[in-house]
């Protein structure tokens, strides 16, 4: 996993990047309507991951009403089967603030085991 590098990114460059995994996996192969893609941007904590230096996936966290909500995990399909998502996943455990003491996330089926 020493390939995979998993950053938490806020200026607008980077931002493109992750706003383009998105794009490819959710509204491009999975058909997700785009105007459901694009919400809670600017409450969110938005994360970018690299695998050897190449854009590779993207996810978020935000608080909500119930609590801090993992969401919008996204790998690009030439980098799946890498560990990206696993990586992401204790990345951001580990940026949630000291008193997120409920933490959840929705998952698509195959993506359960993760």
């Amino acid at each position: 996993m020493e390939n995979i590098v998993v950053k938490n990114v806020s200026d607008a460059k980077t931002l493109e990047e992750v706003f383009k995994i998105r794009t490819t996996v959710f509204v491009d192969e999975q058909n997700c309507p785009p105007e459901l893609e694009w919400e809670n941007e600017d409450v969110s904590h938005h994360f970018l991951a690299t695998y050897l230096d190449q854009p590779a996936g993207a996810c978020r966290w935000r608080a909500t009403e119930k609590g801090f909500k993992l969401e919008r995990f996204a790998v690009l399909p030439s980098f799946r089967g890498k560990g990206i998502a696993q990586k992401m996943i204790a990345t951001l455990l580990n940026d949630l603030p000291k008193n997120a003491n409920y933490v959840y996330l929705h998952a698509q089926l195959d993506a359960v085991p993760l």
